[in-house]
């Protein structure tokens, strides 16, 4: 029975985390995983630098730097053992004058399989197994980007862009969202310098959530002193990513590119580097060797947070943590592969997984001859 009510609590809660309609400081986390294994590797310092269909999600700014003819990219990777999978599709369109950049990206988060132990015991008590259903956990987002570009000199780039985001979330047949928000960004290309802007939520998201149960397991629900929620609304506080990098020519066909990001929330004191009320810091390091714009390497760290030493459970000393990060890409033409390997805790906690993705560039052959 005591195995049985923490399986019931457990899952209670997962489902009805947002029952008040306030700012939520972890709302849409989905949003915050990456896109693209190039940026993964880089510990996703990338609102400055960006110049693929990525953009759509790290900075829309960038989406002017595709041109002449559309691009797709792809990405899949998978957490916690194959326990969260999560995809990522985008496509840019630019126009004719190259101007502008239109973009469409789509993102899954979804965790299968949780086992549902409502009716797990019987009303004489008894444990009946076969009452175990499960059902998915998943969290869509669909991005609408459109990216302008301001100047452009030969020594001088200035762009502009803006998201349109609608959320999707659904925890089995219990709980449905939707969503909406706004995103922003801009980008100053200057020589060899890079600067970026990204303002996201800049409408404060909001996530509109509705129940669903039957009168059967509401009185489940009742009997074991849980709570039933109504309809509610989830807030997430808007969110700003300043950035700034430096191309380093280290040979005639060889680059060095390294970016720094920091990412400012509002929503309180977070455990980051620099922690305050309401305003956190949490920068974001990146590094990418360019070899003959066909080969790269790349290394990046983030995620910078203050835990207990290894084995001091007497003295709770604490000290710095980060998250590492690395990767290698190749392109051939109008194909780019890009690998990262993440974690997804620290360098103490290791919990690696592998991503890759695939940029294609559709060039019209008929236009190139």
């Amino acid at each position: 029975m005591k195995t049985n009510r923490l399986y019931l609590t457990l899952f209670t809660i997962f489902l009805f985390q947002f029952t008040n309609a306030q700012f939520r400081k972890y709302s849409n986390e989905f949003l915050n995983i990456g896109a693209g294994a190039r940026g993964l590797a880089m510990g996703s310092a990338q609102v400055a630098s960006v110049n693929d269909g990525t953009a759509g999600y790290w900075n829309p700014a960038g989406l002017v730097s595709i041109k002449d003819y559309p691009q797709i990219n792809l990405m899949h990777a998978e957490y916690f053992a194959g326990i969260g999978k999560y995809d990522y599709a985008s496509i840019a369109f630019p126009t004719a004058n190259n101007k502008r950049t239109i973009g469409i990206t789509g993102l899954r988060f979804a965790v299968d399989d949780i086992m549902n132990t409502l009716f797990l015991v019987e009303p004489d008590g008894s444990i009946n197994y076969n009452n175990i259903q499960s059902f998915s956990s998943a969290d869509y987002a669909f991005i609408f980007s459109f990216a302008q570009k301001i100047k452009e000199t030969e020594r001088k780039k200035i762009n502009f862009g803006l998201n349109a985001k609608i959320i999707h979330r659904s925890v089995g047949k219990f709980a449905k969202a939707w969503g909406f928000g706004l995103d922003a960004g801009l980008q100053l290309h200057k020589d060899k310098w890079r600067f970026g802007i990204a303002a996201r939520d800049i409408t404060s998201t909001f996530n509109a959530w509705s129940f669903t149960f039957t009168e059967r397991e509401k009185e489940v629900l009742y009997l074991t002193n849980n709570e039933i929620p109504v309809k509610s609304t989830e807030l997430t506080a808007p969110r700003l990513i300043l950035g700034i990098g430096h191309e380093f020519k280290l040979g005639q066909k060889t680059s060095l590119l390294a970016e720094a990001n920091i990412d400012l929330t509002f929503d309180g004191k977070r455990n980051t580097l620099l922690s305050a009320d309401p305003v956190s810091a949490d920068p974001k390091l990146g590094l990418e060797l360019n070899v003959n714009n066909v080969f790269f390497l790349r290394g990046g760290i983030n995620n910078f947070q203050k835990a207990l030493a290894d084995g001091d459970t007497v003295n709770q000393k604490k000290v710095w943590i980060y998250q590492p990060s690395a990767g290698a890409g190749f392109r051939i033409q109008n194909v780019a592969v890009d690998y990262a390997f993440t974690n997804l805790a620290n360098q103490s906690n290791p919990l690696f997984t592998h991503v890759f993705s695939l940029r294609l560039n559709m060039v019209n052959n008929r236009n190139k001859n």
